[in-house]
């Protein structure tokens, strides 16, 4: 069955404003039914998690589901899904903790192509132990980076390789299983930032490799937390700083504090949406992955329209021109300021924000400073309608 824009848009309520959202990359609007989901666990009554009374019950039970449903979007053990109030959080917390083991003569590798929430967990840690950090570089002008670019740091001194799924500015997919190919050959770990990426493709953790999967939520029609996937086995090994009553079971002893249970039952409405936007047979697993595939092809489509009006823009210059990518554009138009092209097009009821996104690697190593550029990124609700008027509204800006 063909993608259907129109039956996901009728779920989103944000939308009935009449804004055409190309902020995705930044966080997605939400439908009904995980709004409806958060607001239902809220009034119905939680606790502490336990098994003798119904709030107890209601808490583990919200807990059970989301790792589930978040073990079913990426192909992953549930029993090693862990949340957190954020990727960033998550990615603190696991540089931290596998830091205790490292220290002179260790060396870590991050990547200018990557958000800073992959790159300075590591590079602070990495420098509070004396490791060595090794930057691996993407080419500016095509916007590739090959496994090679990555791999060439990696060696028999490397503990763990961390690089996006894909570049949250300007959508380079690298080939994540060729790089834990090479990680994993010289004994390391492979930390993936799944941030930008989930929110496109189907996910499958064993076919990418990596040995820690990060991931937001609110990426893909969800709520604002973050959550990591890797192999239960794994986590055993690894004993993160926490309160000595906490328990020390696995995934929990990750998770500080009292889990948000209306977030993690938004999770699970999230997925459950995700798994629906194309209708079909089979358990969720199958129906997500369906479904993402589904997405991803539409996404394709207007992501060409999108770059061809684009391209058309006097002036313009695009910074996202890898071969593989997810639908995100980032660019500038010589004569207009980012900024002043952002609030142009919010008075046109078109939201399309201008940062460096917190991708400052990136936006340095591309020439644009700390300023970065003019970001427009698709989501599942975006239409061709929306991104007529993105490309309308650009050379209204510019004639």
């Amino acid at each position: 069955m063909a993608y259907d824009v129109q039956r996901l848009r009728a779920q989103v309520p944000a939308l009935a404003a009449g804004t055409a959202h190309f902020d995705g990359p930044g966080g997605t609007q939400m439908p009904t039914p995980v709004i409806e989901a958060m607001a239902e666990t809220l009034s119905a009554g939680v606790s502490n998690r336990g098994r003798l009374t119904p709030a107890e019950r209601r808490a583990d039970d919200t807990v059970i589901a989301a790792r589930a449903a978040m073990g079913d979007l990426l192909g992953a053990d549930p029993r090693g899904i862990v949340f957190g109030r954020s990727m960033t959080q998550i990615t603190f917390d696991i540089a931290r903790t596998l830091a205790q083991g490292w220290g002179p003569g260790d060396e870590i590798v991050v990547s200018k192509l990557d958000h800073d929430a992959d790159v300075r967990p590591w590079v602070i840690h990495a420098e509070r132990v004396g490791a060595t950090v090794r930057w691996a570089e993407f080419d500016p002008a095509t916007a590739e980076m090959s496994p090679e670019d990555v791999l060439r740091h990696v060696g028999d001194r490397t503990r763990l390789v961390a690089l996006t799924g894909a570049s949250n500015l300007i959508g380079t997919r690298p080939d994540l299983a060729a790089v834990a190919r090479g990680v994993h050959d010289a004994g390391a770990l492979f930390y993936v930032d799944g941030v930008h990426l989930t929110a496109h493709a189907p996910i499958d953790l064993a076919a990418i490799g990596a040995d820690f999967y990060a991931c937001s939520p609110y990426k893909f029609l969800g709520p604002h937390l973050g959550a990591l996937a890797a192999a239960p086995e794994l986590l055993e090994q690894l004993h993160p700083d926490k309160l000595l009553p906490a328990t020390n079971v696995v995934p929990e002893r990750f998770e500080l504090g009292t889990l948000p249970y209306e977030l993690l039952a938004g999770v699970t409405a999230a997925v459950d949406t995700l798994a629906d936007l194309v209708p079909s047979d089979g358990d969720r697993r199958a129906r997500v992955l369906a479904s993402m595939v589904a997405l991803e092809e539409y996404e394709d489509g207007l992501h060409e329209h999108m770059r061809s009006g684009l391209e058309s823009i006097p002036g313009i210059r695009l910074y996202s021109n890898a071969a593989r990518r997810t639908p995100t554009e980032t660019f500038t138009i010589d004569g207009h300021s980012s900024e002043d092209i952002s609030v142009a097009l919010g008075q046109r009821n078109v939201s399309v924000p201008a940062s460096n996104f917190y991708a400052l690697e990136v936006s340095r190593h591309l020439g644009l400073g700390d300023e970065g550029g003019v970001r427009v990124g698709l989501a599942p609700y975006s239409t061709v309608e929306e991104i007529d008027r993105l490309i309308e509204g650009l050379r209204d800006i510019t004639a």
